[in-house]
C-alpha cells in the first residue's frame, strides 16, 4: 500500500470517495476478511474527507460573494450622470459574478445552496427584465444551469411563474443571445442537438421535457406558438432549438398533437422545410413524422395538394443521397415518404398515387 502512496490522488467530491470506498471493497479476491482499518488508512480517508468537505465550504463562499455583488443597489439616473465608466465597470463585475455561479452550479448541490441563497429569486425578480442584456442572458443561462436533472429547483421555478418569461424572452426579445439562452432554459437541452429518435426520451428533463406541470404551464401559456415562430426566427440557434423541442415534445408526447395540428403546425413546418436548406431542417422533418404517425388529421394535412409535400420529399431525398451527414435527415425523409405516400420511389415522379 505504502509503494502507492505518491501516486495517489484526492477525489474532488463525495461521488469520488464513495466510488473509491467501492472500489476498494470490490477489490479483495475472495471471502471478506474482517481486518481492522489500518492507521494509514485512516489518515488518508480523513484527510481525503476534510479536502472535500473544505472545498464545498468554499464554493458556498465565492457563491455568497458573488450574490453580494448581485444585490447591489442599481444607480439611479442622478447617480449614471457623468459616471459611464463606473457603471461598466459595475456591469462587468455583475457578468463575472454570473459566470462564476453558473460554473458552481453545473455541480447540484450548488443549484439547491443557491436556491437556499435566495440566488433563484434575484435572477427572476430583477435579472431576467434588466435593462442590460448581458445580465439577462446570463441570468437566463444559470436558471439553466441550476434546473438541469434538480427536481426541486424545476418545482421551485415553476411555482415563482418563471415560464412566461422565459417563453417571452424566447419570442420577443431583441437581443438573439438573450433569446437563444432563454429557451435553453426552458428545455435545457444540454447542447445535445443532435440526438437521434430511438434516445430522446433518456436525454435530461429541464422545466419542460419530462416534467408534466411545467408541460402543462408551456401549453397553457402558447408555448407551441412560440416554438413555431422561433422556426422562423433570423437566427440558427433559436430556430434549431425551437425545433428540437417540439420534436422532443411530440415524442415524449404524442397527446398534444392535436392541439398541434389545429394550430396549423404541419403548414408552417413545410413552410420552413421550403426555406434554404438548414441541418435543422431534420428536426422539422421529424416533428412532421410525429404529426403524421397514428394521427388521421396529420396525415390529411400533410397530403393536401396545396403544399406540393410529395414532390418535394421526392426532391430533397435525391438531394440528400450520398451525404453521409445527412444521413439522420435522408431517413425522415424516406419514412415521412412512406407515411404519407405509401413510400413510391424517387423515379415515380409524375406517377398517380
Amino acid at each position: 500500500m505504502s509503494d502507492n502512496r505518491q501516486d495517489r490522488r484526492y477525489p474532488q467530491n463525495l461521488q469520488g470517495v464513495l466510488q473509491l470506498a467501492v472500489e476498494a471493497g470490490s477489490a479483495a479476491e475472495g471471502p471478506a476478511r474482517s481486518e481492522p482499518m489500518s492507521e494509514e488508512r485512516k489518515t488518508w480517508l480523513r484527510e481525503a474527507l476534510s479536502d472535500i468537505c473544505k472545498g464545498q465550504m468554499d464554493e458556498v463562499e465565492q457563491m455568497k460573494q458573488s450574490l453580494a455583488v448581485l444585490q447591489k443597489e442599481e444607480p439611479n439616473e442622478k447617480e449614471q450622470d457623468g459616471e459611464e465608466e463606473r457603471e461598466e465597470d459595475e456591469e462587468d463585475e455583475r457578468e463575472l459574478a454570473f459566470e462564476m455561479l453558473s460554473e458552481l452550479c453545473e455541480n447540484l448541490d450548488n443549484a439547491r445552496d443557491l436556491m437556499t441563497l435566495g440566488g433563484l429569486e434575484l435572477c427572476v425578480s430583477r435579472y431576467l427584465c434588466h435593462v442590460q442584456s448581458g445580465l439577462r442572458w446570463r441570468a437566463a443561462q444559470l436558471l439553466a444551469s441550476c434546473a438541469q436533472n434538480m427536481p426541486q429547483v424545476q418545482e421551485y421555478l415553476l411555482k415563482a411563474d418563471v415560464l412566461p418569461k422565459l417563453l417571452q424572452l424566447t419570442d420577443s426579445d431583441p437581443n438573439p443571445t438573450v433569446r437563444v439562452k432563454a429557451l435553453y432554459a426552458v428545455s435545457c437541452e444540454s447542447l445535445r442537438l443532435y440526438t437521434p429518435m430511438p434516445h430522446l426520451l433518456a436525454i435530461s428533463g429541464g422545466l419542460v421535457r419530462e416534467q408534466e406541470a411545467g408541460l402543462q404551464a408551456f401549453v397553457s401559456h402558447d408555448g407551441f406558438s412560440v416554438l413555431m415562430r422561433g422556426m422562423q426566427s433570423e437566427n440558427e440557434k433559436v430556430r434549431t432549438k425551437s425545433a428540437f423541442l417540439l420534436l422532443n415534445l411530440l415524442t415524449s408526447h404524442p397527446e398534444h398533437k392535436e392541439t398541434v395540428v389545429s394550430m396549423g403546425m404541419v403548414q408552417q413546418l413545410v413552410s420552413v422545410l421550403r426555406t434554404p436548406h438548414s441541418p435543422f431542417h431534420e428536426h422539422v422533418l421529424g416533428a412532421l413524422c410525429c404529426l403524421v404517425e397514428d394521427f388521421q388529421q396529420g396525415l390529411e394535412d400533410c397530403r393536401s395538394p396545396t403544399l406540393g409535400l410529395e414532390e418535394f420529399l421526392k426532391q430533397r431525398t435525391k438531394e440528400l443521397q450520398g451525404k453521409e451527414e445527412s444521413q439522420e435527415e435522408l431517413d425522415f425523409c424516406e419514412r415521412l415518404r412512406v407515411l404519407c405516400f405509401n413510400g413510391q420511389q424517387t423515379d415515380d415522379v409524375g406517377m398517380d398515387r
